[in-house]
């Protein structure tokens, strides 16, 4: 199959909304409870219209179905939708602080077909172009395997609070980028 990205509008939300919620509900299942993934979809996974803002997210169709989306980041936000409160749109500095990975899923039926490994190229050479040398990100624990697959080494795992007692496991990530043969 044929896929092809480009970046984000403001009109694709619509359709991202019900991909996200589908994907975690299916992809996520062997990780995290229904109830983990219900509290995250209120705060830590969804839409982050700045990114599309910025035109550094992405999505992925197979002729007019989004099947996947994406992207990266050059500001102090590591994860979360617009619903979260300790948002940072802090411009980052490419000489030493590391662009953000935010914000990857699949529609299920398409998992493991490249989907993921588009995006990441993608996001990659955006911030390679913007001067970055270093990527970081929050995964999700089926995430980091693909984020593994791409050369992010993990961190140590934090639980993060998603509000009547309530967490979910999350795993930092970080990559150097390497320069590009010519």
């Amino acid at each position: 199959m044929k896929y092809t990205i480009r970046e984000a509008e403001e009109s694709d939300i619509p359709a991202i909304r019900p991909l996200i919620e589908e994907s975690v509900r299916i992809l996520a299942a062997d990780d995290y409870s229904q109830e983990q993934i219900r509290g995250a979809l209120l705060s830590a996974w969804g839409v982050d219209t700045q990114l599309i803002c910025d035109k550094t997210y992405f999505v992925v169709e197979n002729g007019a179905d989004l099947i996947g989306c994406g992207g990266w980041s050059y500001r102090a936000t590591l994860f979360g939708n617009d619903s979260e409160g300790n948002r940072d749109s802090k411009l980052l500095n490419p000489q030493g602080d590391p662009a953000k990975i935010r914000a990857f899923f699949v529609k299920p039926s398409c998992a493991r077909q490249g989907i993921g490994s588009m995006i990441m190229e993608r996001c990659e050479r955006a911030a390679r172009e913007r001067g970055f040398a270093s990527l970081e990100l929050m995964a999700t624990l089926p995430g980091q395997r693909l984020y593994a697959r791409h050369g992010f080494e993990p961190g140590e795992a934090i639980e993060y609070p998603l509000g009547s007692k309530l967490s979910i496991k999350f795993v930092p990530m970080r990559k150097e980028l390497r320069e590009q043969a010519g």
